[in-house]
């Protein structure tokens, strides 16, 4: 055999071998673009789970905030109608601002989300002095919340640049920095501009400020972003085809809103409690969003509920209606549920999720940040 002819059988081989890898790279890309689906990211944290699950299941685990846990688990439901499906009996939930009272950060209290400088002054503060600092509400990294208090011992109410009409005056002012977001923990120089700022505005308005120690903040804001990352899971549930087939847009959507999910602008559909926060979405487990101009052509290889746990109040329960439609969509779309890699999930493995969800959540209460409430919804936003 001439060098001639071992070369081009070299190079030949070279060109298939490229080729077999380019389709492993383009499955494996399909097989994780739930996540993709979503226009904006979340930060989302593992479950650390080192126990395999029986029955076949097992839980993966990867290093890094915002990678969403894989379980596996096998579901044996019935086929229901989804014509039939009722909304769930999820309670209701007011939310409500909380008022912060403290005048300085307790580092072990995980309550305190915001670096809070309080002010006062002997003659009223005038509240179109506070225009200028109103329209800095996200100049410093976090979102910036002012509270006013008209009279000395009156109910403290959230100031806006929308409901600032100019007209009366505080005794008392607030000035609230969040300290921690998915993107992370407030920077000590953000804290100090924040400071900078709320300085120039008493010395025009005549007034004193009590800034707590800059330091000593932002010890508050890394240790309660750790303890954020640790429960800040992200849950999905995938349908998936079993014969390479399509599940048709028209036909997901039918689907859908006949479970009382609603396409909405983000590329996915949603359902939202009485007071209209999120409690889950379905998503295309490919990477096209679920728009209304492609959704009577798009076809899919499957889609992916997702539950946002920090995000969710009464989380177990809501966990249960994911699994409940599911199964639905599951049966009716002729799909099965399964995991990242395809595999197919078993009962023991949804039972361990909801396990865990529950104490997840369950450490969020212990630490006065329970799920859902108005607190958890700005830390995780």
């Amino acid at each position: 055999m001439s060098d001639l002819q071992i070369s081009l059988i070299v190079i030949g081989g070279i060109v298939v071998a490229s080729v077999i890898l380019l389709n492993w790279l383009q499955q494996r890309r399909y097989q994780r673009s739930a996540e993709e689906a979503f226009e904006r990211r979340h930060e989302d944290v593992l479950l650390r789970v080192d126990e395999t699950i029986a029955e076949g299941g097992q839980v993966e685990s990867q290093p890094g905030r915002g990678s969403p846990q894989e379980f596996q688990a096998k579901l044996s439901i019935e086929p229901i109608d989804p014509m039939e499906i009722s909304s769930p009996d999820f309670a209701s939930r007011v939310i409500t601002p909380v008022l912060m009272e403290q005048k300085a950060l307790e580092i072990d209290n995980a309550s305190a989300v915001d670096y809070i400088v309080n002010i006062r002054a002997e003659a009223l503060i005038a509240a179109s002095d506070l225009t200028e600092v109103l329209r800095r509400k996200f100049d410093f990294g976090k979102p910036v919340q002012w509270l006013g208090q008209r009279d000395v011992g009156a109910f403290w109410e959230e100031i806006t640049v929308e409901a600032n009409d100019g007209r009366g005056g505080y005794t008392g002012l607030k000035g609230c920095l969040q300290l921690v977001d998915r993107s992370g923990p407030v920077s000590e120089v953000s804290l100090s501009e924040f400071c900078d700022m709320v300085k120039n505005f008493t010395a025009h308005v005549h007034a004193v400020a009590d800034f707590p120690d800059i330091r000593q903040a932002y010890a508050q804001a890394v240790l309660l972003d750790q303890f954020c990352a640790e429960v800040d899971v992200m849950v999905g549930i995938n349908i998936i085809s079993k014969d390479g087939g399509a599940f048709t847009g028209t036909k997901i959507r039918a689907l859908a809103e006949a479970s009382g999910l609603k396409l909405e602008t983000g590329g996915a559909f949603s359902y939202r409690d009485e007071n209209g926060a999120i409690l889950f979405s379905l998503n295309n487990y490919e990477s096209s969003p679920f728009l209304p101009d492609n959704i009577r052509t798009l076809a899919t290889h499957g889609v992916t509920f997702l539950l946002d746990v920090p995000r969710v109040e009464n989380g177990e329960k809501v966990f249960d209606q994911v699994v409940h439609l599911a199964g639905i969509f599951s049966t009716t779309l002729g799909g099965m549920l399964a995991d990242d890699n395809r595999v197919s999930l078993t009962d023991s493995g949804i039972t361990k999720i909801k396990q865990h969800l529950g104490s997840i959540q369950a450490m969020m209460k212990a630490r006065n940040l329970p799920a859902g409430g108005e607190i958890a919804l700005r830390l995780f936003a």
